[in-house]
């Protein structure tokens, strides 16, 4: 058998521009057809009007009409050589031979030729039907007769002073005269079909270039599969895409950008026009450095973007910036952090209980009874796990409870002293402890760090935190004040080891203090590593804030060797079964 050859299919762009020039050419083909029947049809009918008119120029002459009825009034033709040699014979080829006619044929009323320019066809009837002309009436005519195809007229010929018919003028132009005429005027027809095929094999070649250049060579199958993997893709990943056209377009903006950034679909947006942070429209700049990846808080949420160039060979087709969210992995850092401290915490404290045990039982194997109840009694007063957080017990709430022990560990292993000031009363629940755990943790970090960096050799930060009732049952506000030891804010803004990092504006005492809620500004003397946090720490704690109704402020702006700056958190609906009624445990006793 022979192997069959395996024929490669046209691609799309030949295809298109084959069909494209079948196309121009048969237009082409059908102008030029139409264009030269219409051509030949003027003519036809401009020979007819010219045989018309010369028929009737005949046939209205005095001298042809009385001949012919003259003719007519014998009962017989005359013979050939008469007619040859008469009037009529002499007026018919006179005429004939001025306007350049085939023929000019006159007859009797019978149809019976008085003159013809074949000689040997006088006195025989004439080969066309005469009758409509016979009959009084003027008529156009294409025959084919004794000499040929012709484009001709009849016209009656009356008696003179009479309305009577004697006979008829036949007259006709040969149509091979048309078509020489044609001949001629085809020629500009032929060049302007010529003209508009080249034109249309041009503009079609453009056509395919430019079509190949839009789909990139691509294939209809294949733009199809792409459009569905892209579709797929765009749609199934939780990373935010965003493509940035090569003329400074949004061409993509999928379902995840929009849900991180809070956008609607901007797709077709001017990319320097688009309501985004500032940073990630600085990642697709021409000085920018591709891949580098930064952090930008948007909507609430820390993302980490990074901006690469696309392209398909040597195209440029713009920018891909991906958008990773980080504020749960943040979250959960932070919540890790203050479950290892408390773990480390708790260690501590279960060596330190053992201690104690071994104790107790020393007291009791000597016999020194009272002095072991002494012990245990002192030990009941400070309770089996002990906080390096001076007043811990004010706090109501177990989640408070934990997490300010934690950061209090975390505080006293850096040389902090972490307390709570004498008004804290939190007497509720807490039911949103991620925003509680953000703004708080985040609060307390920065004062811990302004505290070690603050010149003053008693190092503390003061937390004071209280809740208060919604109204109608509603969920309950709680109110955080944060202060420490530091060096507090510096006038213009920046600080050597101060509160640091936010974003945001407006809302505190003092509007320059509002430069430590900028984002990505930060105290830390050790630049941060990609992906940190640093820098969006209280942008992202007012944001929080912010969206539940409350706000994050600078009360003080403290001075330098202390004490320092007192930060204040409103967060409303985090807290649930507040009240004012019963007993007021801690804050009265220690007065």
């Amino acid at each position: 058998m022979k192997a069959l050859r395996h024929r490669t299919p046209l691609r799309f762009t030949t295809q298109t521009l084959l069909l494209q020039l079948a196309v121009v050419a048969l237009v082409v083909l059908l102008s030029s057809a139409v264009h030269a029947w219409l051509t030949y049809e003027r003519l036809g009918r401009e020979a007819e009007n010219q045989a018309l008119t010369l028929a009737r120029t005949v046939a209205s002459d005095p001298a042809v009409r009385a001949q012919v009825q003259q003719i007519s009034a014998l009962p017989g033709t005359p013979p050939r050589a008469e007619l040859l040699a008469g009037p009529l014979m002499a007026a018919a080829e006179g005429a004939r031979a001025r306007t350049g006619a085939l023929f000019v044929v006159v007859t009797d009323e019978t149809g019976l030729r008085l003159a013809h320019p074949d000689a040997d066809r006088l006195g025989e009837r004439v080969s066309t039907d005469p009758s409509e002309a016979l009959s009084g009436k003027e008529v156009t005519t294409r025959n084919t007769g004794t000499l040929g195809p012709s484009a001709g007229a009849k016209v009656p010929v009356f008696a003179p002073g009479s309305a009577a018919v004697v006979g008829e003028v036949s007259v006709g132009y040969s149509t091979e005269t048309i078509g020489q005429s044609l001949a001629r005027d085809i020629v500009p027809i032929a060049l302007t079909a010529a003209g508009a095929l080249l034109a249309g094999v041009l503009v079609s070649l453009l056509l395919r270039r430019r079509l190949r250049r839009l789909t990139l060579g691509l294939e209809p199958e294949e733009i199809s599969t792409l459009v569905h993997d892209q579709v797929a893709v765009l749609q199934g990943v939780d990373d935010g895409v965003v493509g940035v056209s090569a003329d400074g377009r949004i061409s993509v903006f999928n379902a995840a950008a929009r849900r991180m950034l809070g956008q609607p679909d901007l797709a077709g947006t001017r990319w320097a026009d688009a309501p985004v942070p500032a940073p990630l429209r600085a990642l697709t700049r021409p000085d920018a450095v591709e891949g580098d990846a930064v952090e930008v808080l948007a909507g609430g949420r820390i993302l980490v973007a990074s901006a690469r160039k696309a392209l398909h060979g040597r195209e440029d087709l713009g920018w891909v910036v991906m958008l990773r969210d980080r504020t749960e992995l943040q979250q959960l850092t932070r919540q890790l952090d203050a479950v290892g401290t408390l773990s480390t915490a708790l260690r501590a404290q279960r060596h330190e209980f053992a201690n104690q045990l071994h104790t107790i039982a020393g007291f009791m194997s000597i016999g020194q009874h009272q002095q072991a109840r002494d012990y245990l009694a002192r030990l009941a007063a400070t309770g089996p796990l002990k906080f390096p957080v001076d007043q811990a017990e004010l706090l109501q709430d177990p989640y408070l409870q934990a997490f300010v022990g934690a950061k209090g560990v975390e505080a006293d292993e850096r040389g902090v002293s972490l307390r709570l000031g004498p008004e804290t009363l939190v007497r509720g629940q807490v039911i949103e402890p991620q925003d509680v755990t953000t703004v708080l943790g985040n609060l307390i970090d920065n004062a811990v760090n302004a505290a070690v960096a603050g010149s003053s050799a008693d190092r503390w930060v003061e937390v004071e935190v209280l809740d208060a009732p919604g109204e109608g049952g509603a969920a309950g506000t709680l109110h955080i004040i944060v202060g420490d030891s530091g060096d507090g804010l510096p006038a213009d803004g920046h600080d050597d080891g101060g509160h640091g990092s936010g974003g945001g504006s407006g809302g505190g005492t003092d509007p320059g203090a509002e430069a430590v809620f900028a984002e990505g500004f930060t105290t830390a003397r050790q630049p941060a590593r990609a992906g940190a946090g640093q820098g969006l720490g209280l942008a992202l704690a007012r944001q929080l804030a912010r969206r539940r109704g409350g706000d994050v402020t600078v009360l003080e702006r403290g001075a330098p060797g202390g004490p320092g700056a007192v930060f204040l958190a409103t967060l409303p609906g985090t807290t649930a079964g507040a009240g004012l009624s019963g007993d007021a445990s801690g804050g009265d006793d220690d007065d």
